[in-house]
Order: C-alpha cells, then sequence, then structure tokens
C-alpha cells in the first residue's frame, strides 16, 4: 500500500510539475480543467447522485461554469470582489464544520449539496488559472501547492507527536488542535524564510501564507463532513493508495482562492 501510494505521488508530482514549468500554459489550464472535472465527477457522488449520465453532466456543466465564470471575471475585472466573495463563503463552511452534524439541516438535500460542489470547486479553479497567468505564476502556484503540502506535512507529524485535543471530532476524529498548530508553525517557518529571501519582507509572506494554511485545513474539514455524512472513506478510486482526486486537492479547494486573494491585497497583479 505505501509502495503504490509513493509511486502514485511520484507520477503526479512529475505530470503537474511538467506542466506548471515545461508546457504551454493552454496545456496547464487544460490540466486544470480536467482535474478540476474528475473532482466535480467525485462530488457528485458525495451529493448523492448514482445514474451515470447525471455525473457526467454535472462535471461537464461545472467545467462550462467555470469557464464562463473565468470569462465574465475577465471582462468586468471583478477578480477582488470574486475572491473576496469566496472567502465569504468559506466562513460560512466554517460555521457549518464546527455545528455539524446539527448544521447538515442547511446542505443534506441532494440540490444544496450539487450547489455546495459548485461553490468549493469553481472559485479553486478559476483561482488556480489566474495565478498561473499572473506575473511569476508559475512559482506562485507551486507556492500554493507547498503551502497546502506544508499544513499537512506539519499537522501529521505534530498530530502524531503531540496530539491530544480533537479539533473536529464529528467530522474528522483523527485531527488535533496539536496538528494544526504544527502545520502552521512549519508553514510560518517557511513562509518567513522565503519572504527573507525572495521580497526582503518577511511579514508580507507571513501575513499571506497563514491564512492559506488555515483555510486548507478547513477545505479538508469541510470534505471530510461530507464523506462522513455519505458514509464513505475516499471521495474515489481513481488515484490508487491515495483514493480519488477530490482527496487530494480538498485543501487547495479553500487555499486558492484565499491565496488569490492574499496577492491582490499585497498589490500583486493577477
Amino acid at each position: 500500500m505505501l509502495k503504490t501510494r509513493v509511486i502514485t505521488a511520484v507520477i503526479l508530482t512529475a505530470v503537474f510539475i511538467g506542466a506548471l514549468f515545461f508546457a504551454p500554459s493552454i496545456i496547464f489550464q487544460a490540466l486544470v480543467l480536467t482535474m478540476f472535472a474528475a473532482a466535480a465527477w467525485e462530488w457528485s457522488n458525495l451529493a448523492g447522485l448514482s445514474s451515470l449520465p447525471l455525473r457526467l453532466s454535472y462535471s461537464a456543466l461545472l467545467v462550462i461554469a467555470t469557464a464562463i465564470c473565468f470569462w465574465a471575471l475577465q471582462q468586468f475585472a471583478l477578480w477582488q470582489s470574486f475572491f473576496i466573495g469566496a472567502t465569504i463563503w468559506w466562513t460560512i463552511a466554517l460555521l457549518w464544520v464546527q455545528g455539524y452534524p446539527s448544521s447538515a439541516v442547511f446542505w443534506q438535500s441532494r440540490l444544496a449539496r450539487l450547489l455546495l460542489g459548485f461553490l468549493v470547486l469553481i472559485p479553486s479553479a478559476v483561482a488556480v488559472v489566474k495565478i498561473h497567468q499572473s506575473p511569476q505564476g508559475q512559482a506562485l502556484v507551486l507556492s500554493l501547492l507547498l503551502i497546502v503540502a506544508a499544513a499537512d506535512t506539519g499537522a501529521y507529524f505534530s498530530g502524531k507527536a503531540f496530539g491530544a485535543r480533537k479539533l473536529a471530532p464529528n467530522v474528522s476524529p483523527g485531527k488535533s488542535w496539536e496538528g494544526a498548530f504544527g502545520g502552521l508553525l512549519l508553514v510560518a517557518v517557511i513562509a518567513a524564510c522565503c519572504g527573507i529571501w525572495l521580497l526582503d519582507h518577511w511579514y508580507i509572506a507571513l501575513a499571506i501564507a497563514l491564512p492559506v494554511a488555515m483555510a486548507s485545513i478547513l477545505g479538508d474539514l469541510l470534505e471530510s463532513m461530507l464523506k462522513r455524512h455519505r458514509g464513505i472513506k475516499d471521495s474515489g478510486w481513481i488515484l490508487p493508495g491515495h483514493g480519488g482526486v477530490l482527496d487530494r486537492i480538498d485543501g487547495i479547494t479553500a487555499a486558492a482562492p484565499v491565496f488569490a486573494l492574499g496577492l491582490l491585497a499585497s498589490g500583486w497583479v493577477l
């Protein structure tokens, strides 16, 4: 199992990094849309759809809606308002995660969960593509992934060593406050070092990275909440040893729009 997991991770990393740094922008953007289409397919199961045509239609509709949303934002230059709205939505999601299972009254219907998938996936896909199009976009996309990975890795090892107080026992019993703080500490150290090295303004890097790391934890918890409600362990099976695509990008779903907003607020040209 561990060998399969490592092999899959190496292949995914090689493909993604190759597309990010060596492929034309259109190829990378197509890869991102394909990834989110697969995530939408898996989300349709979380929402309770079982019909193959309906699940395929949901994935196609999400891709079309993402493209239309991106085009409209490009035309009317509403990027900051859009990412502020996405961040506000994730604040509401935090309340739902904290209030689970009582909060299920707001989103347990099939239609509500289908709409919830659009709120989770579309802003994230738009954010990743927009960040990639910005100056130094390749490095910024990589930075986003490193923040999410550092938060997850730090939380895992810190939680294993010191975990005692449950972060969200009704949603994900394995996660602890100690793990979350460990993840944030690792992100803070990396962000401060990179900020000093690259920007000479460590506090700017820190101010952007920490909210992104916290958002990535929330994205993970929201997907865990939906899986627990649905009674499944993994969102899918397409990635051997890892489960589904959604299981790999759950942190990015919340982190990407927060990262985009942080870049805009700091004066970065997106």
